[in-house]
């Protein structure tokens, strides 16, 4: 078997472990969301059935998969000038096939063949098995597409080729799709209606997991908390379904439940929670088992009223406190990070500083900030119109991203002078003689290599900090070792 290289970062080539007796050779990029690198894990397990290995350098290849992401207008241009660069390529070695995958292949269709003349051919998120059929349209000298969107197919059935060269961590992938409509994202147009896995499959994968070595899993959806298996389906059908098929049914919180304890020594993260769906069981469920972190991602996306009803979100700021407010009384030490969009159509200064005084009340431990950015096809880019000013949006976004620097130091600094459990999951990227690993609470810590190593779980007594990091010496190995 070969080696699997690959750290899982944004944009980075992902290089698989398949069989040395494939002789066709695939180079695949993925871009976006932690879902994308999941669905390229997906990719791969059924390229590998295909006779595909894989391999680092794009000159090499005979087939080139880019999986894209159409979250903001920036994701979709750096995809295009990776074709650009594909292009140069491929006039080297013109018998090179280019295939775009995911959201933005969704969103496009047939129109990033005209537009994009290298692309052979374009498959949807919920169309990955049927890549062999459009390979074969591929090498017949036509152009392939498949975008169909899926009520049933949540690929429960694929084991995937994990990507993780450090066997550590991996993802889970347990809901597809989104209901919500917030009027910004064009994820529900791209990755349809939501359904959820079989909860068995689910934990057969997990059981597999640990077998092969792993210590960390990450429940993964674009809403795990909507995740609701009754016997299959979309999660709008539930009301038609059976006084039996609801008697039985599995919440998320059943599922949570489910996997801390068919593993209890895995650690178990989960993303991406909306704080309309998330239900306090969720939160004791995380408090009731100490492999469950204590970590939640809860975007909010604006701190005003108005601006999250312009954007359809189902929960207004008030709610969201209380949200907050129960989380920290179950569980006092919960990380928390959000999502949060700047200048969205009729912000107002006012609107803005809503946002601010909603992070003084939060303090999140760490966050992911953008500027608005207008996508085709959603209700905001259908009816209102975007102005706000750029030169606003810039301004706006570096004072809540100093803003969140400044919640994050303090998070850090909580740390200071107690010990934290910490996951190894590589070396230190600004040294090689410490290691890099993660608390419960997300937080990534440092400290001295000594004897220890990559998936060992230490106990790390914490010195020091920035906004970012946790510096820590080792105290020993914890109990979960």
């Amino acid at each position: 078997m070969e080696k699997i290289i690959d750290e899982n970062k944004q944009g980075e080539t992902l290089i698989l472990e398949l069989k040395k007796e494939n002789t066709k050779k695939l180079f695949i990029e993925s871009y976006g969301c932690a879902m994308n690198f999941s669905d390229s894990e997906i990719v791969a397990s059924i390229l590998a059935n295909q006779g595909y290995n894989t391999t680092q350098h794009l000159e090499d290849a005979d087939l080139v998969l880019v999986n894209t992401c159409s979250i903001r207008d920036k994701a979709e241009q750096t995809v295009r000038k990776r074709l650009e660069k594909y292009n140069a390529v491929k006039k080297i070695n013109p018998g090179m096939k280019v295939g775009v995958l995911g959201c933005m292949a969704e969103r496009l269709k047939s129109k990033f063949l005209e537009e994009e003349k290298i692309v052979d051919l374009v498959v949807g998120p919920d169309a990955y098995k049927d890549l062999p059929n459009l390979l074969s349209e591929v090498e017949e000298g036509r152009d392939a597409i498949n975008v169909i969107l899926s009520k049933e197919e949540t690929y429960g059935d694929i084991s995937p080729v994990r990507l993780n060269s450090n066997g550590v961590t991996a993802f889970v992938s347990i809901t597809r799709g989104c209901d919500n409509m917030c009027t910004f994202c064009v994820v529900p147009f791209t990755r349809g209606r939501e359904r959820s896995r079989d909860p068995q499959s689910i934990l057969e994968e997990v059981n597999d997991l640990w077998r092969k070595g792993f210590k960390e899993i990450t429940l993964l959806g674009q809403n795990v908390d909507s995740y609701l298996w009754y016997g299959g389906g979309l999660k709008k059908d539930y009301e038609k379904a059976s006084d039996f098929q609801k008697a039985t049914a599995v919440s998320f919180s059943n599922l949570l439940e489910m996997c801390a304890k068919a593993q209890p020594k895995m650690r178990i993260r989960f993303s991406t929670s909306n704080p309309q769906d998330m239900t306090m069981d969720v939160v004791e469920t995380m408090a009731k088992y100490d492999n469950i972190c204590n970590y939640i991602h809860l975007p909010v996306q604006s701190g005003s009223n108005r601006i999250l009803k312009e954007m359809n979100r189902q929960h207004t700021r008030e709610e969201y406190f209380e949200l907050i407010d129960n989380i920290r009384k179950i569980i006092p030490d919960c990380g928390i990070s959000q999502d949060m969009i700047v200048g969205f159509p009729t912000e107002t200064e006012e609107d803005h500083q809503d946002t601010m005084s909603l992070m003084e009340h939060v303090k999140y431990d760490f966050g992911y900030m953008f500027a608005y950015s207008e996508r085709p096809g959603t209700l905001a880019e259908r009816k209102m119109k975007d102005d706000v000013p750029e030169e606003t949006k810039k301004r706006r976004l570096a004072e809540i991203v100093e803003l969140q620097l400044k919640h994050s130091h303090y998070r850090t600094k909580q740390f200071i002078g107690k010990t934290a459990e910490v996951l190894i999951e590589k070396s230190s990227k600004k040294s090689d003689a410490h290691w890099s690993g993660r608390n419960e609470q997300s937080t990534v810590v440092v400290f001295p290599k000594e004897h220890y190593k990559i998936g060992d779980f230490v106990n790390v007594k914490i010195y020091d900090c920035t906004s970012a990091t946790l510096l820590g010496d080792a105290v020993g190995y914890s109990k979960n070792n």
